[in-house]
């Protein structure tokens, strides 16, 4: 009697188990599926078709130069900065860059990367961004962490200003010293330039001409400073905001002027309310698209 009731009891715990089971399976599914349905992101190449991260790295490893163009209070653009570096280097030697610092900071910033200077001292020397903390330090680290040279390649903003007020030559007053953090003069610059023609007309009743002439400033010494550190063989992974090279344009367009041969690759990111097709208005702004859900949270 005792072993009937035993064997009945272990025929309910184990259908009962098995029960608890297949139901903590059916919540991880559900879970996994939902993930899957509500992503915060998707890769697309040009022309809007889905592509996977890891076919997309295999194609940006193979260049010379890789722009990415982010959105500045982005989290996912700066969270996939970091991820496309630490998995480029693991296959090239790369050199990194970014708007983000301007060309007088550079000491400071080599200080930093050599570890002669800390992170209080750099917040002091360097003209940070108010976000550089959250969103660049992890990359300037990963830089000082794996000995690898961080360019500081943006024009010093105060020049970019002149340039707002009263065009180029306004650039011309500056010190021999100051000409060094810059383009060399004269700049060359096309305003029929989609780009440049749009800011143009968005900034209308303004002096969009000179607006316009203080954007290309900073694109052509982007460019400058970007060709003046790259080393044949490295990989320039350089990042700055999406305007700046989108459509292969604004820095892109400076260094295939200066270098024609060299090889690059554009990374941009992009917002929709539905990101599981790409807009078209988006399609072809870079060879690789960051479509993030409009809804993302902003870092500030």
């Amino acid at each position: 009697m005792l072993n009937s009731l035993h064997s009945i009891y272990l025929s309910v715990s184990s259908q009962h188990m098995k029960r608890i089971a297949f139901t903590f399976i059916l919540l991880i599914s559900a879970s996994l599926l939902f993930s899957q349905s509500k992503p915060a992101y998707l890769l697309y190449n040009a022309k809007g078709k889905k592509i996977s991260y890891a076919k997309m790295i295999r194609k940006l490893v193979q260049q010379d130069i890789v722009m990415i163009g982010e959105y500045h209070n982005n989290p996912i653009s700066h969270w996939m900065e970091l991820e496309i570096t630490k998995d480029c280097q693991q296959q090239r030697n790369c050199i990194l860059g970014a708007e983000m610092f301007e060309q007088d900071n550079q000491p400071a910033l080599d200080l930093y990367l050599q570890g002669k200077l800390s992170a209080k001292g750099l917040d002091s020397m360097a003209r940070l961004w108010k976000n550089y903390r959250t969103d660049y330090a992890p990359l300037v680290n990963f830089a000082k962490e794996n000995k690898l040279v961080f360019a500081a390649t943006n024009i010093p903003r105060r020049y970019a200003v002149l340039v707002s007020k009263g065009g180029f030559e306004a650039l011309d007053t500056l010190s021999a010293t100051e000409k060094t953090w810059i383009a060399p003069l004269p700049i060359a610059y096309d305003a029929t330039l989609p780009g440049y023609v749009n800011m143009m007309t968005m900034m209308k009743g303004h002096d969009s001409t000179n607006i316009a002439k203080a954007q290309a400033i900073k694109d052509a010494t982007m460019a400058y400073f970007i060709l003046k550190y790259f080393t044949p063989g490295s990989l320039f992974i350089h990042y700055n905001g999406s305007y700046h090279s989108e459509n292969h344009e604004g820095i892109v367009w400076y260094l295939k002027r200066s270098n024609p041969g060299i090889r690059i690759a554009t990374v941009t990111t992009v917002s929709q309310k539905n990101i599981k097709k790409l807009l078209a208005e988006n399609k072809r702004t870079a060879d690789f698209i960051i479509c993030v859900d409009e809804d993302m949270t902003n870092t500030y």
